[in-house]
C-alpha cells in the first residue's frame, strides 16, 4: 500500500493569500462572451436545466424566468441547472393595461416570454408580444425595467406571494403603500422532498400606482392590501405618461426577516438607475471571468467556454445579509462575520466544480467550506449532503462533502482550522448514527464498518470519501496514522470485486453476490466500473493489466450519450466525468485527448440544448472549463491534474500567487507530441498542484495525428501500493 509517510515528504506546505484578486486582467468585455440561454432548453434528464436569467457571482438572488416554465413569471430565486422543480418565490409579472381577470396560479395566464437575450448580470425579453422586460441583480436584489408599448395608457405589475414552482400553501403578502409591498413564503419542495425554508421580500416601484389590489385563487379584490395562502398576490397598475413608458421595480430578500430584506435592498440597491445596477454586476463579472483568460480563433468556443466558466461560478451562494444574520440548520438566526452560503449540491459538485472555484477564489471557498462545517454542527454533527437553502434535502447518496472539503483545501481555499473540519469528517465516517437534519451521513455504515462493504454504487462513494479524509488529515493536519488507517479502508473497493465476472458487483450483506445490475445509482455498472479514481493501477490490474482497460475503455466509448440505464459513455452524467483521462493510466494517453475532443465538439454546442445533462450547480460547467485548458482533477483529495489536449492557443489562469501560462493549444491539433513544464520536457501525463499554484509555463506542441508513445513513460499516481 502507499505509505502516507512517502507523501508527506514530498509535500510543501503552502500559504495562500486568501484575497480575492480584482483588475488582474484587462477583461472589460468578457460578459459580451457569454449566452444565458445555453443549456436553457433540453428532453428530459439530457437537458442542462439552466435558467437565463440575471445572477450575482455567488449570489443570494437569481432573478430569472425558471427553467420549468417561462410562464410562471420572474422569480427571485432558483438553482443552476437542478434536475427537478423547485423554489421559485415571488414571481412578477407586468401585464398590459388594468387587471381584469385573477391570475390565480399565474400559470394559467398563458403568458408568453420570447425573443430572450441573455448574459452574465442581466437578461431582457418580450412578454406577451409587446412589454420589454430587463432584469438585473445585486447580491441580495433583483431589479426590473419594465417597457410597456406606447400605445398603452396603463400598465400593471403582478407579484405571486402563494405562488411558485411548486405548490406552496404558507405565504403571505402586504400592500404597505401605492409602491411597496413585503411579505414571506415557504419554499414547497425539491424531488419530491418537502423544503420548508421561509424566504423574505420587500418590494418598491419607482411611481405610485393608481389602484392596486390582491388576488387569491380566482377571485380578484380591488383595493385590498392583504393576500394570504395558495395562489394569492398583490398587483399594481400605474399611469403611463407618453415618453416615459417604463416601470421599474426592486426587491429585497433575505431568509431571516423582512426587515433583513429591507436593510439588503437599502445598502445595495437605494437608487432607481438601472442601467448603473446592470453596469457593476457586469463589472463584477468581468473580474471573475477575466480570472480566466483564452485566445483561439473560434469564437463559438470562446462562447461556450466563457459561459459554462460563468456557471461555475453562481453556486454555493450567499445566504447571509448584509448585517451577516442568517438561518442555521437548526433554524435559529445567527450572526457569522464572514459569508455564509447554501445550495450545496456535493455528490455533483466535488467532481469538478469545488477544485476550480478553490482556484479561483480561495477566499469565498474557505467560506463555503466553514459555512459546511457550522450546517453540520448546528443540524446533528453530520455534514449535509444536498442543501437547499437551510433544508438538508438527502437527495442523491454516498458522504461528499469530505471529498469536497479536502479538494477545496488541495487546491488552495484554506482559510479556516482544518483539526475542526476533519473531526467533522470522522464523526460522520465512524460513527453509525451521524446525521444532519435527521439524514444519516453514511446510511448502512454499521454494516460498511463490519463487513467492508455496502450496496454498490454507495460503498464506491464512500471509498473514495474514506481517501480524501486520509489526504487532507495527511496534507492539512500532519495526522499520518489517520491518513493510513483511512487510505487502508479505502481500499474496500476490492470486495466489490467479483473475479468470476470481471466487474465491481454488489454483494447481499451475507457476502453472496447481488445482480451484475443491482445497486448502481443513476447509472450502470459499467460506467461505475471505473469509480476508483484514487487506485486506477490496481482496479486496471484487477482485469488483467492496461491492454485489457484499454480495451474495455474503447467498448465504452462507442457511444457518448447513455442515460441512467445505458452501458456506453454517459457525457451529461457525474460518475462519469473522469473516465476518458483513464486512458492516461492504462497506457494510451492518445486515446484520452482524442474522446475528450469528441465530447467537446459532439455533445456541447452554443444552442439553446447545448448540454448534454443536467449542469448541476456548474458541474458541467467546470467539467467544460477542466478539459478545454487540459487540466483536469481527478483524484479526490489530491492537488494535481491529468493532462489532455487544450483547444485554445494560450490560456492565462490568473492565480492568487502567479499566472500560470498555457501555450500550444489548437481547436483542430488533439494530440499532444511535447509538453514542457517551465522549459522542462514531462514524459508523463500528471502535473502537481505544487508546480502551478505559484506561477508556471506549459508549453504543448500538438499535432493532428496521434502519438502512440507521448505521457507513457512515468505513470500517474496511484495510491494502492
Amino acid at each position: 500500500m502507499f505509505k502516507c509517510k512517502q507523501l508527506l515528504r514530498r509535500i510543501c506546505v503552502v500559504s495562500y493569500v486568501f484575497l480575492l484578486c480584482g483588475g488582474l486582467v484587462n477583461a472589460s468585455n468578457l460578459v459580451s462572451k457569454t449566452n444565458t440561454l445555453i443549456g436553457t432548453q433540453g428532453n428530459g434528464w439530457a437537458s442542462g436545466y439552466l435558467y437565463p436569467g440575471a445572477t450575482y457571482p455567488f449570489g443570494m438572488v437569481q432573478f430569472t424566468p425558471t427553467y420549468f416554465t417561462k410562464q410562471l413569471g420572474f422569480v427571485i430565486n432558483q438553482l443552476s441547472g437542478a434536475g427537478c422543480d423547485h423554489m421559485g418565490n415571488f414571481p412578477t409579472l407586468p401585464i398590459a393595461g388594468a387587471l381584469r381577470v385573477s391570475p390565480d396560479s399565474i400559470l394559467n395566464m398563458q403568458t408568453p416570454v420570447g425573443k430572450e437575450i441573455g448574459t452574465a448580470g442581466y437578461y431582457a425579453a418580450t412578454v406577451d408580444h409587446s412589454i420589454r422586460a430587463e432584469l438585473t441583480v445585486t447580491e441580495r436584489t433583483g431589479m426590473a425595467r419594465y417597457t410597456f408599448s406606447s400605445k398603452e395608457k396603463q400598465g400593471t405589475v403582478i407579484i405571486g406571494g402563494g405562488v411558485a414552482a411548486t405548490p406552496i400553501q404558507v405565504a403571505a403578502i402586504k400592500i404597505t403603500g401605492p409602491h411597496s409591498c413585503e411579505g414571506y413564503a415557504e419554499g414547497g419542495a425539491f424531488c419530491g422532498i418537502p423544503t420548508p425554508y421561509k424566504v423574505y421580500f420587500v418590494a418598491e416601484f419607482d411611481a405610485d400606482a393608481e389602484s392596486f389590489g390582491t388576488w387569491k385563487e380566482e377571485r380578484l379584490h380591488a383595493n385590498h392590501t392583504f393576500a394570504e395562502g395558495s395562489h394569492s398576490g398583490v398587483y399594481f397598475t400605474f399611469p403611463l405618461k407618453e415618453g416615459n413608458q417604463a416601470v421599474q421595480y426592486k426587491i429585497g430578500v433575505s431568509y431571516v426577516s423582512v426587515e433583513n430584506a429591507r436593510e439588503n435592498l437599502r445598502v445595495e440597491n437605494p437608487a432607481w438607475d438601472f442601467s448603473a445596477v446592470r453596469q457593476a454586476t457586469q463589472d463584477k463579472w468581468n473580474e471573475y471571468l477575466g480570472k480566466i483568460e483564452v485566445e483561439g480563433d473560434n469564437e463559438d468556443r470562446q462562447m461556450q467556454f466563457y459561459t459554462h466558466l460563468y456557471r461555475s461560478l453562481i453556486h454555493p451562494n450567499v445566504c447571509s445579509d448584509v448585517n451577516g444574520e442568517y438561518m442555521g440548520a437548526d433554524s435559529q438566526v445567527h450572526k457569522t462575520a464572514r459569508k455564509f452560503y447554501t445550495s450545496f449540491s456535493n455528490w455533483d459538485t466535488y467532481r469538478t466544480q469545488t477544485a476550480l472555484i478553490a482556484m479561483l477564489a480561495p477566499e469565498e471557498t474557505s467560506d463555503i467550506v466553514m459555512s459546511h462545517y457550522l450546517f453540520a454542527e448546528q443540524s446533528g454533527g453530520g455534514f449535509p449532503r444536498w442543501v437547499l437553502a437551510n433544508i438538508e434535502t438527502g437527495v442523491m447518496q454516498g458522504d461528499p462533502t469530505p471529498i469536497l472539503v479536502a479538494n477545496a483545501y488541495a487546491f488552495g481555499a484554506r482559510n479556516y482550522d482544518p483539526r475542526t473540519l476533519l473531526r467533522t469528517m470522522r464523526y460522520g465516517a465512524e460513527v453509525p448514527g451521524a446525521n444532519s437534519q435527521g439524514v444519516l451521513t453514511r446510511p448502512g455504515l454499521e454494516q460498511y464498518l463490519e463487513k467492508g462493504y455496502y450496496d454498490a454504487s454507495i460503498l464506491l462513494e464512500y471509498t473514495s470519501s474514506d481517501f480524501a479524509i486520509g489526504r487532507f488529515a495527511l496534507q492539512a493536519c500532519n495526522d499520518e496514522p489517520v491518513c493510513n488507517w483511512y487510505t487502508q479502508r479505502a481500499m474496500n473497493w476490492k470486495n466489490l470485486f467479483n473475479k468470476e465476472t470481471g466487474w465491481l458487483q454488489s454483494r447481499n450483506e451475507d457476502g453472496s453476490w447481488k445482480r451484475y445490475d443491482a445497486d448502481w445509482r443513476e447509472s450502470t455498472y459499467k460506467n461505475y466500473f471505473w469509480m476508483v479514481p484514487y487506485d486506477l493501477q490496481g482496479l486496471i490490474d484487477s482485469i488483467g493489466g492496461k491492454e485489457a482497460a484499454e480495451k474495455r475503455l474503447d467498448e465504452m466509448f462507442r457511444r457518448l450519450d447513455a442515460s441512467y440505464g445505458d452501458e456506453w459513455f454517459a457525457s451529461g452524467n457525474e460518475p462519469s466525468f473522469q473516465i476518458p483521462w483513464i486512458y492516461n493510466w492504462a497506457g494510451a494517453p492518445y486515446k484520452a485527448q482524442q474522446v475528450i475532443r469528441r465530447i467537446l465538439n459532439e455533445q456541447y454546442s452554443s444552442s439553446v440544448n447545448g448540454l448534454p445533462g443536467n449542469d448541476d450547480l456548474g458541474s458541467m460547467g467546470a467539467w467544460y472549463v477542466f478539459a478545454s485548458i487540459g487540466l483536469f482533477p481527478e483524484i479526490p483529495g489530491v492537488g494535481g491534474f491529468s493532462v489532455n489536449s487544450p483547444v485554445f492557443r494560450k490560456i492565462v489562469l490568473h492565480l492568487p500567487e502567479g499566472d500560470v501560462i498555457i501555450k500550444g493549444g489548437d481547436e483542430k491539433k488533439e494530440y499532444i507530441h511535447s509538453l514542457s513544464l517551465d522549459g522542462k520536457k514531462m514524459e508523463g501525463t500528471w502535473i502537481d498542484w505544487s508546480d502551478l499554484y505559484r506561477g508556471a509555463t506549459l508549453e504543448y506542441k500538438l499535432s493532428g495525428k496521434p502519438d502512440k508513445t507521448w505521457g507513457t513513460r512515468i505513470a500517474p499516481p496511484s495510491y494502492g501500493k
